[in-house]
């Protein structure tokens, strides 16, 4: 899984510790451009991975205050909510596998629609912000995982949940898994 990116690289740590020393909520372009610098290996996120059965699954592997780091585990088939990232930057980094986003655009009526998709291989890295409407998911053949990393700035908390039926948005919060809790799902 480590895929090195030039002279510039980042380590894990290395990763984690500079987005901790900024201090303050980081800017998309920012997180981008680390999170293409970053070499990581499949060793050092062992820990922190777990899937879900039913959907994705958001396990925490890193919380610095105005930035959270997670492993998202999805099998073929799993599918985030259709949703923005209100408040936050978001950078999204796939380790293993493919990942499809899809963006959503609002039409005249105020309903949304699919505007285009795109694949993400292992290695690629694509961001957001606050605003944008997108859903991600595991489209590839059954068996094959998708592990990726995202990093949100300030934490992503609570997010807008669309419709595709009735153009309502509803505030949605999806459970982190961290390793430090007690029991399955966790919360945010």
């Amino acid at each position: 899984m480590a895929i090195a990116t030039g002279n510039n690289s980042l380590r894990l740590h290395e990763f984690l510790q500079d987005l901790d020393a900024y201090g303050e909520a980081i800017p998309v372009a920012y997180l981008e451009q680390q999170l293409r610098r970053l070499v990581i290996s499949r060793e050092e996120i062992t820990p922190y991975l777990s899937f879900g059965k039913e959907t994705y699954k958001r396990n925490l592997l890193h919380d610095g205050g105005h930035f959270q780091a997670l492993l998202l585990c999805w099998r073929s088939g799993h599918r985030s909510p259709i949703h923005d990232h209100r408040g936050s930057a978001c950078g999204v980094r796939v380790l293993e596998g493919v990942a499809t986003e899809t963006v959503f655009d609002y039409a005249k009526n105020g309903m949304i629609f699919a505007s285009h998709s795109k694949e993400l291989r292992t290695g690629e890295v694509c961001a957001s912000v606050d605003s944008d409407i997108h859903q991600v998911s595991n489209l590839q053949e059954q068996g094959r995982d998708l592990i990726t990393l995202h990093v949100y700035s300030p934490a992503l908390l609570v997010m807008g949940q669309y419709s595709l039926i009735d153009g309502k948005v509803i505030d949605f919060e999806d459970p982190i898994q961290s390793p430090y809790l007690f029991c399955d799902g966790g919360g945010i």
